[in-house]
C-alpha cells in the first residue's frame, strides 16, 4: 500500500460524492420550476443512497469481479473476501470500492436531468437501480475491469482509452437520458425559465471543483499523471465556458449565466475520457470546440428533433463524452478502431438495455405522473413538501 496514493484517493472519493451531493442536485434543481425543485433534490439524493447499497450488494462484483471478459461475476458480492488489508494496486481495495461507488452514484443521477418535472418517483428508483446493475456495471467491466474492450481484447493489444468515463459514464448516461426523454414525451409546460439561476451557478461550481477528484482521482495515484489530469480538466472547463458564452453572444446578442456554466459542464464532460492522455494545449482545443459543439447539440435535440431532454443531458454529457473519446484517437493517444468501435458497441448496448428496462419498469410502476400532479408540481403532490410559494 502506498500512503500518498491512499490519501489522495480518499480525498478524490469525497470530491466525486460532492459532485452529486450537493453539486448535481443544485445544478439540476435550479433549472426546473420552483414547484419541482424538491423532487429533483429527492431523486438525486435517493439515487445516491440506493446505488450505494446496490454497489455493495452486487454492482462492484459485476464491474470488477474479473470472472470473464464480459461479466465480473458475483464472487465479490457484498465485498466477499475483501477486508482492510486487501489491496487493489497500491490502494486498499475497500478504498477502490468506495471511489468507484461514487461513479456508480453520479452516472444514473445524471439521467435525472432528462425526465424531471414529469416522472414517477417509483419509476426513478426502480429504473436507476436496474440500469446501474445491468447497463453501467457491465460496461465498467468491459472497459475498466479488464474486459473485452480493454487492452488485449477484441481490438488487440491497444484497447479503448477512456480515462475517467467518456464512454463508461457520459455516453451511457446520455443515451439512456435520450431514450427516456423520447418515451416520456414533452412536459406540458416546457417554456418556463429556470426558477433559480443562482442554484445552477452554485451547483456547476461545485461540479467543477468535484471534477478534480473525478478525473485526477482516476489516475489512482498521487503523481504527475494525476496533476496533469487535474490541470487539463480545468483548462478545458474554462475554455468551453468562454466559447459557449461567446457563441451565445454571437447568436442571441447576450451571454447568460446559465449558458456559461453549462459550457463549463460541456468542457468537463469532453475532457473526461482524454484527461489522462493529453496535455494543456490539447485540452484548450477540446474545450474550445466543446463549448460550441454541445450548444449546437442542444439546439438540435430541442428544436430539430423535438425531444424534451429537459436539462440537456445527452447534448452536454453524451455529446461531450463521445467527442472527447474521439479526440483521443485524433491526438494519437488511442486507436481509431478501438475508440469508434467501443463507442458503437456501448452505444447500441445502452440503447437496447435502457429501452428494455424502461418498458419493464413501466409495467410495475407508472412512468409518468398524472396531468394534475405535473401541472401543480411534484413537490407537494409526490413528496408532501414545498420549498416556495407556487407563484412561479
Amino acid at each position: 500500500m502506498n500512503g500518498a496514493d491512499t490519501a489522495w484517493i480518499i480525498v478524490a472519493t469525497a470530491l466525486v460524492l460532492f459532485m452529486s451531493l450537493p453539486g448535481l442536485a443544485l445544478f439540476y434543481g435550479g433549472l426546473v420550476r420552483a414547484r419541482n425543485v424538491l423532487s429533483v433534490f429527492m431523486q438525486v439524493y435517493a439515487i445516491a443512497c440506493l446505488m450505494s447499497v446496490l454497489w455493495l450488494a452486487v454492482g462492484y462484483s459485476i464491474a470488477f469481479g474479473g470472472a470473464n471478459a464480459y461479466w465480473g461475476g458475483l464472487g465479490k458480492a457484498f465485498l466477499w473476501g475483501v477486508d482492510a488489508d486487501s489491496l487493489s494496486g497500491s490502494l486498499p481495495e475497500i478504498l477502490f470500492f468506495a471511489f468507484q461507488m461514487t461513479f456508480a452514484i453520479i452516472t444514473p443521477a445524471l439521467i435525472v436531468g432528462a425526465y424531471v418535472e414529469r416522472i414517477g418517483f417509483g419509476f426513478v428508483l426502480l429504473f436507476s437501480g436496474l440500469w446501474m446493475l445491468l447497463c453501467y456495471a457491465p460496461v465498467v467491466a468491459w472497459i475498466w475491469g479488464g474486459g473485452f474492450l480493454s487492452d488485449g481484447g477484441i481490438f488487440g493489444e491497444t484497447g479503448v482509452r477512456d480515462f475517467a468515463g467518456g464512454i463508461v459514464v457520459h455516453e451511457t448516461a446520455g443515451l439512456a437520458a435520450l431514450v427516456i426523454a423520447a418515451a416520456l414525451g414533452p412536459r406540458r409546460n416546457a417554456t418556463t425559465p429556470p426558477h433559480n439561476p443562482g442554484y445552477v451557478f452554485i451547483g456547476a461550481a461545485m461540479l467543477w471543483v468535484g471534477w478534480f477528484g473525478f478525473n485526477g482521482g482516476s489516475q489512482l495515484a498521487a503523481d504527475g499523471g494525476a496533476a496533469m489530469a487535474l490541470t487539463v480538466t480545468h483548462i478545458s472547463a474554462a475554455t468551453a465556458s468562454l466559447t459557449w458564452a461567446l457563441w451565445e453572444r454571437i447568436k442571441y446578442g447576450k451571454s447568460s449565466l446559465v449558458g456559461i456554466v453549462t459550457g463549463t459542464i460541456a468542457g468537463l464532460a469532453s475532457i473526461t475520457p482524454a484527461s489522462g492522455f493529453v496535455g494543456p494545449v490539447e485540452a484548450l482545443l477540446i474545450g474550445a470546440v466543446a463549448g460550441v459543439l454541445c450548444q449546437e447539440a442542444v439546439t438540435l435535440i430541442r428544436h430539430k428533433l423535438k425531444i424534451d431532454d429537459t436539462l440537456d443531458v445527452f447534448a452536454v454529457h453524451g455529446v461531450g463524452g463521445i467527442f472527447g473519446t474521439i479526440m483521443i484517437a485524433a491526438f494519437g493517444a488511442g486507436s481509431w478502431a478501438a475508440q469508434l468501435g467501443s463507442l458503437a458497441i456501448v452505444g447500441v448496448f445502452t440503447i437496447v438495455v435502457s429501452y428494455a428496462l424502461l418498458k419493464f419498469c413501466a409495467l410495475i410502476t407508472p412512468l409518468r405522473v398524472d396531468q394534475e400532479t405535473e401541472v401543480n408540481g411534484l413537490d407537494l403532490a409526490v413528496h408532501g413538501e414545498r420549498a416556495y410559494d407556487h407563484s412561479s
